[in-house]
């Protein structure tokens, strides 16, 4: 039920970011790839899901992910959530398409 929910967040900021499928998960360090992934971590731990299953979800992806740079991705995320109104209107919007 989890892995769905990750799924369907994943979904909704490649296309809210307009990236194309792999670049959110992809090593790069592009500001709007990173705060897509951030977001990405940051919804998944709100939802809540434990860092450990976030980062399971992106190993079977393809993809591996260190636990702080997912634990620093969430925090980075809250305080751009906490600050700016622009990323809670995306937040709420992400939300209200997951189930």
């Amino acid at each position: 039920m989890k892995r769905e929910i990750y799924n369907q967040y994943k979904i909704e900021i490649v296309r809210m970011f307009r990236l194309k499928d792999g670049e959110i998960l992809s090593k790069t360090k592009r500001r709007d790839i990173v705060d897509a992934r951030n977001m990405l971590y940051y919804l998944c731990a709100t939802r809540p899901m434990r860092v450990r299953d976030i980062q399971e979800y992106i190993k079977e992806d393809g993809h591996s992910i260190g636990h702080s740079s997912i634990v620093q991705g969430i925090k980075s995320m809250s305080d751009k959530v906490d600050n700016d109104k622009d990323y809670i209107s995306i937040v709420k919007r992400i939300e209200g398409c997951v189930i």
